[in-house]
């Protein structure tokens, strides 16, 4: 819980000082424009992207397949459109890299892992009929 309420604490600040730091570089109205277009093209990729993982869960459902890998690219292509809908150049690296079906793959390990963690702990279950 202390390294959620840090990392709540730490994140804006940092992107505040990007920010600032950016309006000093490159001037208010390009900043402006900069975090506009991340906003806009986050709506773009969260839609185009988020429709390919939902044919993938569809695909994988349809062949009797486990979807797995269909439900955690959903979920990282729906993490990573809304932090590239919020302001700030970090968080839109950060989305970027979630929506980018490339770069995506880097963080599947990671989940995995964390769902393995989860699942010995017995704190997340699951059900099968």
């Amino acid at each position: 819980m202390r390294k959620f309420l840090m990392f709540l604490i730490l994140v804006p600040i940092i992107e505040i000082a990007v920010v600032l730091l950016s309006g000093k570089l490159i001037g208010t109205i390009p900043t402006l424009l900069l975090i506009v277009v991340t906003g806009v093209l986050g709506l773009y990729l969260a839609k185009t992207q988020g429709f390919k993982s939902f044919q993938q869960l569809k695909t994988a459902i349809e062949r009797g397949q486990a979807p797995g890998d269909a439900i955690i690219d959903g979920m990282l292509t729906f993490i990573g459109s809304i932090v590239l809908i919020l302001p700030g150049f970090i968080s839109d690296i950060i989305g970027v890299l979630l929506v980018v079906p490339t770069t995506r793959k880097l963080f599947k390990p990671a989940i995995y892992y964390w769902l393995r963690k989860k699942m010995k702990k017995s704190q997340i279950i699951l059900m099968q009929k």
